[in-house]
């Protein structure tokens, strides 16, 4: 989720709720226009020094220059990142446009090309993240043949299209097609967002050992552990878990300790109240509160205001 999983995010998260994610795919790298400025705009994002105390990460970039993704992967690589992910699923028009993200899905000659130059010369694993495809869900066919030419870590499949976006059903149907036909681990991605849509997706898909979370994280934080409990046959047998949901803090308490982290960071008023607003949005799904409290804090105007209605509903203290 491009802006909500940076670092910020990812060390509040890890305090809170250690060990309950096995990894986290980095916003995006963009390779934009052939030039990596705006990959090294971003790079503190995946910097391991400063990722110490933060969620294990895998950088993922966003292009389809060839000599820049190699540039820029085997770079992270002398830092320590042993696997990249190359994103082919952003459904975003100013990316798609450009036959980047889920905007290359259409063009497998392109696809083939950059792996072609790329795998060859990368010193780490490659992983890649997709779509069915842009416009049609069986564009996925005929970039399946290619990925299986080549040796992919993994392929995490989000069974809509670009066209889509975030809205429409997930097509499992297409993805079970795929799934049949790929060479490599599959990832499943997509509408993951309580545990009943887990153990539907598992019963489904019992071939699947990966599940990539993402806005259910927001929506419900505790997700992860759930999953993992209920996953885990240690867990499911154990009359007494080792892992007990009680002893981990709740999504108020979360997104209290989310709230006071974005306001120690060294940015504006206006830009702290739009990040508080941005996880406010997908968080207050599970909270206990009413729709009219809820709301309060989205029609706010300024950043004293937005804490006012926050404090009402948290107990979130003023910067002082």
């Amino acid at each position: 989720m491009q802006g909500l999983t940076e670092l910020l995010f990812r060390r509040v998260y890890h305090r809170c709720y250690p060990g309950a994610v096995d990894c986290a795919i980095s916003p995006f790298l963009s390779l934009t226009h052939g030039n990596l400025a705006d990959a090294w705009k971003k790079i503190d994002d995946v910097l391991p020094d400063l990722n110490r105390d933060s969620l294990p990460v895998i950088p993922q970039i966003l292009g389809k220059e060839p000599v820049e993704f190699v540039e820029l992967a085997n770079r992270l690589h002398e830092v320590g990142y042993a696997e990249v992910n190359w994103n082919i699923g952003c459904p975003m028009r100013r990316v798609t446009a450009k036959h980047r993200g889920s905007g290359i899905l259409p063009h497998p000659d392109e696809i083939k090309q950059l792996l072609d130059y790329v795998v060859p010369r990368l010193h780490p694993r490659l992983s890649v993240k997709m779509r069915l495809g842009l416009q049609s869900p069986d564009e996925i066919f005929s970039i399946i043949p290619i990925l299986n030419d080549y040796p992919l870590a993994n392929v995490t499949i989000h069974p809509r299209t670009g066209r889509q976006q975030y809205g429409g059903q997930v097509d499992l149907d297409t993805f079970q097609r795929a799934l049949g036909l790929l060479n490599h681990p599959v990832i499943y991605n997509g509408d993951l967002c309580t545990l009943a849509d887990y153990r539907r997706l598992r019963a489904r898909f019992p071939q699947i050992q990966d599940f990539m979370i993402g806005r259910g994280i927001l929506y419900d934080p505790l997700l992860p552990l759930k999953i993992k409990t209920d996953a885990d046959p240690r867990f499911a047998s154990n009359p007494t878990p080792t892992i007990s949901l009680s002893d981990y803090p709740t999504a108020l308490q979360f997104i209290n300790t989310l709230t006071d982290a974005i306001l120690d960071q060294p940015a504006s008023d206006i830009s702290k109240m739009h990040k508080i607003k941005e996880y406010w949005c997908l968080v207050r799904r599970s909270l206990p509160i009413t729709e009219q409290q809820s709301l309060s804090v989205l029609h706010t105007d300024t950043l004293p205001k937005t804490l006012e209605s926050l404090r009402k509903i948290l107990s979130v203290s003023s910067p002082t």
